[in-house]
């Protein structure tokens, strides 16, 4: 049978070299619809080099020049929308209303480093002594590389390179092998936009890849989003290798439920937090915590919305939710369940069950489990798929407590009408990303992603501010001309007067 190949984007064109390759599937349909090639150590280093001739002359263009770029980009993938989506949806089997707002978040930060002439003013003080002054200006680092999950092919790298771009940086994009394609179609409209051919490459691979990319010494920064295990092993080697590294692992978000919460609203958020693009993404909410008395009124609303939910492939309109990424994975998922239900969880709605985990495909069904203990595998790992868990705790207090307690910090919910709950909720969670009766609260792009304790490694965010700050190295500058005021000279530090 003949597939189609995906390669790598390099110097502007797509490249066919490398010799191993892997199979990439269409989850709704169950079967693999095309290859794509790895990257050796000769694909990566050709990346790089690219990557690193084309940056010699982008990092010396006006900032005039890379904002018309980006806007241009921005006009071109937005005439694209329609084949970006349709690409997200074949290879990852999200839903086309899934993608598509996808696709939008990733736009936010296109949009966003339009304004890098805004962004990248620096600092002036006149006079600091007499006759000098002061200022802070920032440069690019050279060249970068992100390594990205397969959950959002193209929000994720959207959250990187675009800022790495305009900050005047070349960039080079691994991103998941599971669905590789939307990356490509990404970098081939950065070159029609007016982009250096070059500057922003794409290599496929596994973790030879990977490797290579984290011990290249022209790669001067590391993005990375994934699982914490590989988080933490990107993040120690790649700053062993004296690289500036944020490497975003995994997440078990909570959202604590008050009594006083409006059960529509709490229904709603719940079915579309936990059972969005099957619960494979690291905002998911994956725990419901309900507090005090009153619990079994959302539970019973939350049972009677996921009857509503419509489950099925990407190519039907009236879908809602599609399959998992991989049937390992959909084992993987109903192994947590079964686990859940030997200890004593009650299993509320059974997704593995549902008619669609019967279909061809990588379906399986949304899952309520109750009754659910901190000791279970279920709630100490990332699921990652649409399985929600609903935990009791008597008062906000011992909510918050049980929230902290846990190891992944990506972000946290809380859903009340007191506001005094909710700020002394917003004051005492450890989370990186906090809602109030927002139960996915993903920043907008000039604010910045990213968790704490085991859901980040690294100093600093994604995107927004701190994005650009981590794409540039700064520099203070002090300075004196002939014939300003004289400075007193010696041997000793010289100090301000």
């Amino acid at each position: 049978m003949t597939r189609e190949l995906v390669g790598h984007y390099i110097g502007g064109k797509e490249v066919f070299e490398g010799e191993d390759r892997g199979p990439v599937f269409n989850p709704a349909i169950g079967r693999e619809v095309r290859e794509v090639l790895f990257a050796d150590d000769g694909v990566v280093d050709s990346a790089v080099a690219a990557a690193k001739a084309a940056q010699a002359g982008w990092g010396e263009e006006s900032l005039a020049r890379r904002q018309r770029v980006m806007f241009d980009y921005r006009s071109l993938l937005l005439a694209h929308r329609d084949e970006i989506v349709a690409l997200i949806s074949e290879e990852h089997g999200k839903v086309l209303g899934d993608a598509g707002g996808e696709f939008a978040r990733g736009i936010e930060v296109v949009e966003f480093v339009t304004g890098i002439p805004q962004l990248l003013k620096g600092q002036y003080n006149d006079s600091v002594s007499r006759g000098v002054d002061a200022m802070s200006v920032r440069y690019p680092l050279g060249v970068a590389a992100g390594i990205t999950p397969f959950n959002f092919p193209a929000m994720v790298p959207m959250w990187m390179y675009p800022v790495a771009l305009a900050t005047g940086n070349g960039f080079i994009l691994k991103p998941s092998e599971k669905d590789p394609s939307t990356a490509l179609r990404l970098a081939e409209l950065f070159v029609e936009a007016g982009g250096p051919p070059g500057l922003f490459n794409v290599v496929n691979g596994d973790q030879r890849t990977v490797a290579r990319i984290l011990e290249h010494p022209d790669i001067k920064a590391i993005s990375f989003v994934g699982s914490t295990p590989i988080a933490r092993s990107i993040y120690e080697r790649a700053a062993q290798a004296g690289k500036r590294v944020q490497a975003l692992g995994g997440a078990k978000n909570h959202m604590v439920v008050l009594p006083d919460a409006d059960v529509e609203t709490v229904s709603e958020a719940a079915v579309s937090a936990a059972y969005g693009s099957a619960g494979e993404r690291c905002m998911a909410i994956s725990v419901m915590v309900l507090v005090g008395d009153g619990g079994d009124q959302h539970l019973e609303a939350i049972r009677a919305r996921m009857q509503q939910l419509t489950v099925g492939s990407y190519l039907d309109p009236k879908s809602e939710m599609g399959p998992l990424i991989t049937n390992v994975h959909r084992d993987r998922v109903a192994r947590l369940v079964g686990e859940a239900e030997s200890k004593g969880a009650n299993i509320l709605v059974d997704g593995r069950e549902h008619p669609m985990a019967k279909e061809p495909g990588f379906f399986f069904g949304p899952t309520l489990i109750d009754g659910v203990r901190v000791d279970m595998d279920a709630y100490q790992e990332e699921i990652f798929g649409p399985v929600l868990l609903v935990l009791r705790a008597p008062t906000l207090d011992a909510a918050i407590a049980l929230v902290n307690e846990n190891p992944y910090a990506n972000g946290a919910a809380i859903f009340t009408s007191n506001g005094g709950a909710a700020r002394t909720f917003i004051r005492h969670i450890d989370a990186g990303m906090v809602g109030v009766n927002v139960p996915i609260p993903v920043p907008v792009a000039y604010h910045s992603f990213g968790g704490s304790k085991s859901s980040l490694f690294g100093d600093t965010h994604v995107h927004g501010e701190e994005g650009i700050r981590f794409y540039t190295r700064a520099k203070a500058v002090t300075m004196r001309w002939p014939g300003e005021a004289k400075i007193a000279t010696g041997m000793h530090f010289v100090t301000n007067s």
